[in-house]
This record gives C-alpha cells, structure tokens and sequence, in this order.
C-alpha cells in the first residue's frame, strides 16, 4: 500500500469539519490524523472522535501535545486570518518545515488556485487557498486573461448567510482584499476588485458568482471556448460548478475610466455568471462556498503529498 501523508485541521466548524469528511471519504496521498478545535462540545470534534481521529480542543498547544505530532506532515488552518498567523509561528517554532494548507485570507504564502497556478508553489511552506469566492471565479479571469491582457477583473461571490460562519464573518475585509490581490497575482488582471454578499434569503440560495473583466480587443469565441474549457477543469474536483449561461460580451468602445489603472480604456467586457453547489458531504448543498474551498485545499495537499512522496500527481 502507499504510503500517506499524516494531515492535521485546525478548526472543528463548518469547513474544516467538511473537510475532514472530504479526507476520510477521498484522500488518496492524505489522511486524517487530527482534529483540533477550541470548543470541546464541537460536532466536528465529536465526529473527528468517532472515526478515530485523535483531537484536542486546546488549539495548536493542543496539538504540539498530542503523540501523532510528531508525524504530521500537512496541517490545514481552516479558522480566521488572524488566528492563522498565531498557529503557523507556533508550529514552526517547534517543527520549522512543517507544511501549512491555509484556507483563511491571511496570506502569509503564496496564492494557489489549483486549476490556474497549483504546480507552481508545490515545495512552498505555507500555501495560501485565498478566498471562496476566489476560488470560484479567479480561474474565470485567468481564462480571459490567456486569450487577451485583462485590464481589470470584478468578481461578486453571493453565499447564503447560513454558510457563513464566524470565522467568514470575521474576515470580510480581508476577504475583499485577498481575492483583489489574487485577481491580480493569479488572475492576470491589471487591477482587480472583489465584492461579497451575505444573502438571507429563504429557503437559503446556491452559491453564485459573477466575474466581470474589461479586456483588449479579442476573438470573442475563443475566449468563450478558454472559459469553458476551465470550468470543465474546476469541476473535475468540484463536480457542482458551472456556467449559468452563456459568456456574454460588450464591445467598449467609448473610453472609460476605471479606479487604480491609468488611462481610460476602450476594449471588450466580457461578463462570466457562475454557481456552485456544494457535495453536502457535512452542510447542504448550497453551502458551495464551503466546498469549493474544502475541494481546492484537498486537490492541493494531494499535489503536494504526491511530490513528496515522489508519485505523478
């Protein structure tokens, strides 16, 4: 049998609860050594125990205590931005290469999008996930932006309030400014923006997703066929994504002015309508924020697990 790596999650809520499930059900290179959490009386704690997943819930000194320590190769961090940059200083300081999936907006490493950039920080120490709604619409920029320079990238991520824990709610700033600079660093754009909307609405709706970009000049065909050839590539790990319609375009002809780029622009706005539904593997299905970003984390560790390990990814 091939060996794994061990993985530890930190944060026993909604996402690093789905995620555990995504590991016991899916990991292939991974597997679920522990859980660790704050609140002894966490479902994700109490599942994690019934599967036989060592826990704590004393947080990462909880951790550092636990036998299996020593073996963990791959910790996730799905808790806030801020508690992220406590844990990976103390965990470093004990276990320097350590390796750290951070699915928070903290952005200590580097941004993956596994469909966009996911070979190319495989060896980093700490990977940042960005955000959900970067997830979902970052390979959506990247498409445009490998067919025609992409001047500027706007992206709205509408998630159900129900999906939105604490640890959401506690980093919309960072949110908004995490995904920007990813739409950027990742996306290829010149200038990007990210909005989010919690959405109360009842029964609780979808994720949806929409990606607005202002480009040169291009063959609207092959920029159509690029998106969708990349949202055929995020579903090959999470299976709920997809285009709501068909890429829309409007031709810019006049010039136009648009916050932090320069001169004003004439080019082509191509308007990109997404949503994703989640695998309710822990939360139901309109909880695709959660997904995506379980589903991006996982597909990542595998990538470095196999590298690690010395198998084709």
């Amino acid at each position: 049998m091939t060996r794994k790596l061990k993985a530890a999650i930190i944060g026993s809520g909604n996402i690093g609860t789905d995620l555990l499930i995504k590991i016991l059900r899916h990991g292939q290179h991974i597997e679920a050594a522990a859980m660790v959490g704050i609140d002894p009386a966490s479902d994700g704690l109490a599942h994690a125990a019934r599967m036989g997943v060592a826990t704590t819930h004393e947080g990462v000194q909880g951790l550092a205590r636990l036998p299996v320590f020593a073996d963990i190769d791959i910790v996730f961090d799905a808790t806030s931005a801020s508690a992220h940059v406590g844990n990976d200083a103390f965990l470093r300081s004990l276990r320097p290469g350590i390796r750290m999936v951070d699915l928070t907006p903290a952005a200590i490493g580097p941004y993956c999008i596994p469909v966009v950039n996911g070979q190319d920080h495989l060896d980093a120490l700490n990977l940042n996930m960005v955000t959900c709604g970067g997830q979902a619409t970052i390979p959506m920029v990247a498409a445009v932006h490998r067919v025609a320079r992409v001047h500027y990238g706007e992206i709205i991520a509408s998630i159900s309030s129900k999906s939105a824990g604490p640890g959401t709610r506690a980093n919309i700033d960072e949110f908004t400014e995490t995904t920007s600079k990813a739409i950027e660093a990742v996306g290829g754009a010149t200038r990007g923006k990210a909005i989010i909307v919690l959405n109360p609405a009842e029964p609780p709706l979808i994720m949806r997703d929409t990606v607005y970009t202002l480009s040169d000049f291009a063959d609207e065909q092959a920029i159509a066929r690029s998106v969708e050839q990349m949202a055929a590539a995020v579903q090959s790990y999470v299976p709920g994504y997809r285009l709501k319609q068909a890429v829309q375009f409007d031709r810019i002809e006049q010039p136009i002015r648009i916050p932090g780029v320069g001169q004003a622009l004439t080019g082509l706005k191509t308007s990109i309508f997404l949503e994703v539904e989640g695998a309710a593997h822990y939360l139901p299905a309109y909880a695709g924020n959660l997904d995506i970003m379980t589903s991006a984390a996982l597909r990542t560790a595998e990538h470095m697990a196999a590298r690690a390990l010395g198998l084709p990814a």
